[in-house]
């Protein structure tokens, strides 16, 4: 009587758990030597195992000592598939790529999730060369860092006109930018810390039984007092300067702390520079609606005789700035459970700052008084040298430096 395709596969569900790669083979073998005539047809329908590896099954059960040699192994040394990554090395950075272009706000860009389906990514690799299965760029994507997550709320207010756009517009931008050899920085203040024996969040290794003793309240010490970090990360040098400030948090500290940074580092990995690029929150003390900060822009156009072209991130999406990612994020893994005695403690704890991918770091405190409220009147304003891009003029402008422009005392 002739087996049905069925009745295979229900024998096959029932051992199927049981077997290795090695025995599986060779039932399936069994199976088609049996049937005769059509039996790896009908049994390949039934498991879905290939022809290919019924054929090998047969072949090991037909040669004398074959299962001698075998045994102990599951397939002979050097068999099976090769790994993606070996066959196409290239096929991260080509996956990565795509990826990129996909992103909405990705801190990783030169300016990560992505909307592409794992189909779509497999078809533009192809294009590319690369052929593999959509399965397979899941694989990739995970061992990359990728992983299907839920939404979060954690928006800080509505989104954006153009948000999404404007992401493009900086990440083309910049990386046309250090194409050219031109700098681009990534500017922000991180949050104020307070100095003195209190409680740093994070943990770090001690004697069983000897923690570090804080202070039980978080009332400011009136002799130390807080201070005010502002950064500058080089984005195509992964290098950052982050001035301390100890007074007010202002657009003249945030201009202050980009000058130091030229003449600290910049300068010397730039030294023919004619333009720089800085990418900013919408809001803080480097706002695109503060006129104290497009001034003191100015004043530095001048002095440095180069343009400066700012692009502003969209409002609430201060957390995509590259400079949390790429910096400020290890300065804080970096002083975890360390409380912050000192002013000199913060500016040692920062500049001792490294990550995997050679972050370099300086700092120092910025010890100049800065008035907090300082405003700019109409005619001094009206003197800066500004050109807004016809693409959300608001948040994307151009500096130019000028002969004639007063000097804000």
């Amino acid at each position: 009587m002739a087996i049905s395709q069925n009745a295979i596969r229900t024998k096959y569900l029932r051992i199927n758990r049981s077997l290795d790669e090695k025995t599986r083979r060779l039932w399936c073998a069994t199976e088609a030597l049996s049937i005769g005539d059509g039996g790896i047809t009908l049994v390949h329908h039934a498991t879905k195992m290939s022809r290919s590896a019924i054929h090998r099954g047969i072949k090991d059960i037909q040669q004398k000592g074959r299962r001698k040699k075998l045994r102990g192994r599951v397939r002979k040394k050097g068999g099976g598939a090769k790994s993606v990554s070996s066959t196409m090395p290239e096929i991260f950075l080509a996956l990565e790529t795509l990826v990129e272009a996909a992103t909405k706000g990705d801190p990783e860009l030169p300016m990560r999730w992505t909307n592409k389906g794992l189909r779509k990514l497999s078809t533009e690799l192809g294009k590319q060369g690369l052929q593999v299965s959509h399965s397979t760029v899941a694989a990739l994507l995970e061992e990359m860092g990728y992983s299907l997550q839920l939404n979060r709320k954690e928006k800080e207010g509505k989104s954006v006109p153009d948000r999404n756009a404007q992401f493009e517009h900086i990440n083309e931008k910049a990386k046309n930018f250090l194409k050219e050899g031109v700098p681009v920085i990534s500017v922000d203040t991180k949050k104020k810390e307070l100095i003195g024996e209190f409680k740093n969040a994070g943990r770090e290794y001690r004697k069983k039984g000897d923690p570090v003793k804080v202070n039980v309240h978080d009332f400011p010490d009136p002799d130390k007092g807080k201070v005010a970090p502002y950064g500058v990360y080089d984005i195509g040098k992964n290098k950052g300067w982050v001035g301390v400030g100890i007074t007010s948090d202002t657009a003249e500290f945030a201009v202050n702390t980009i000058r130091d940074w030229w003449y600290k580092m910049g300068r010397k990995d730039y030294p023919n520079m004619s333009k720089l690029m800085i990418t900013a929150d919408c809001g803080g003390s480097n706002g695109n609606r503060v006129r104290l900060w497009k001034w003191g822009l100015q004043r530095l156009a001048n002095e440095l005789d180069v343009e400066i072209h700012v692009c502003h991130f969209p409002p609430a999406t201060s957390k995509w700035n590259k400079i949390e990612h790429k910096m400020f994020s290890y300065i804080t893994q970096n002083w975890r459970g360390v409380p912050l005695v000192s002013r000199e403690a913060v500016v040692q704890l920062i500049g001792s700052t490294k990550s995997t991918k050679g972050l370099e770091i300086q700092a120092q405190i910025d010890y100049r008084e800065y008035e907090a409220g300082r405003e700019i009147d109409d005619e001094d304003f009206d003197a800066i040298a500004i050109t807004r891009d016809q693409f959300h003029g608001e948040w994307n402008y151009t500096i130019s430096p000028v002969v004639t422009v007063g000097i804000l005392q």
